[in-house]
């Protein structure tokens, strides 16, 4: 895709790719890592997928300085995005927020950073694995 493309896309539609692309991502790592019961799947993969992940992650990337201008400017343009729709089992503040986070990895995705959402894909992942005590995760 060219720069002007991706560019143009709306918040929305950059957390509409950006949540497919996280999920592939966590898909493949918890295959990886020896899973295959589709329950036992879905139920660890709402651990990295869920809006309170997401959310968590984004306040993360941006405590540690992880995001380049750029990255940040993708990010609130999913947060500050008018959504028509809204996340069961969380706020309004941590659904936007997770938007963002999704607008970003669409981003990445449609510009072609590969090395770059690879490297933020295993960082989330990481993450994730480290923290899951503070999310009220098992």
């Amino acid at each position: 895709m060219n720069d002007e493309s991706f560019e143009q896309i709306n918040g929305i539609a950059l957390a509409y790719m950006g949540d497919a692309i996280y999920e592939v991502y966590i898909r493949r790592h918890l295959i990886a890592a020896g899973l295959t019961k589709p329950n036992k799947l879905h139920r660890i993969a709402t651990h990295f997928v869920s809006a309170k992940a997401q959310a968590f992650l984004i306040t993360k990337m941006e405590e540690e300085d992880l995001l380049t201008p750029v990255e940040q400017e993708y990010f609130k343009r999913g947060r500050n995005a008018k959504s028509h729709t809204t996340a069961k089992n969380t706020s309004v503040l941590t659904y936007r927020i997770s938007t963002g986070f999704e607008a970003l990895f669409g981003y990445l995705y449609l510009s072609e950073q590969t090395q770059r959402l690879d490297e933020l894909a295993q960082w989330c992942i990481v993450t994730i694995e480290g923290k899951k005590d503070e999310l009220g995760q098992d």
